[in-house]
């Protein structure tokens, strides 16, 4: 996981220059589904913050939720579009609310793509580490969907 994260900072170091043009100056989103959290999302250039609930199954069918807060960074995007589609790397402090994770604190580290689908609304796919103390670090995939507002 060490190496993807590295791997991921260091592809987004080195486009940084050729992408900084494409992203929004300011944009809004309302997050509907686990990625990043539901909740809400500010995106300023390259560099979000987010807030919200989120809720994963680290065991199959046993929802353990958190709320959660941190920072992506948006990389390498695609296409020309007023929103593109992105890669993206972010960390979060996360506070456990259920199951082996309650009143817990956690950290996490996620990975991943987001597709523009039609103007704001968009679809991301990624994966996420998350570390606690006590816990075995615990890897999730991470779907969501978003619309996003641009100002």
């Amino acid at each position: 996981m060490k190496q993807v994260i590295f791997s991921a900072l260091l592809l987004a170091a080195t486009t940084t220059a050729f992408t900084q043009s494409k992203f929004s100056k300011d944009e809004f989103s309302i997050n509907g589904f686990r990625n990043p959290s539901i909740g809400l999302e500010y995106l300023h250039k390259q560099v979000s913050v987010h807030a919200g609930y989120y809720t994963t199954a680290f065991k199959s069918g046993e929802y353990t939720n958190f709320v959660k807060a941190g920072t992506t960074y948006w990389f390498a995007p695609v296409g020309k579009k007023e929103n593109p589609s992105s890669f993206y790397a972010g960390a979060s402090y996360m506070r456990g609310l259920t199951r082996d994770y309650k009143n817990k604190n956690a950290v996490a580290v996620e990975a991943g793509f987001s597709w523009m689908i039609w103007k704001g609304l968009n679809f991301r796919i990624g994966a996420i580490a998350v570390a606690a103390k006590g816990q075995d670090v615990k890897i999730n995939p991470t779907p969501g969907i978003s619309y996003s507002f641009n100002f």
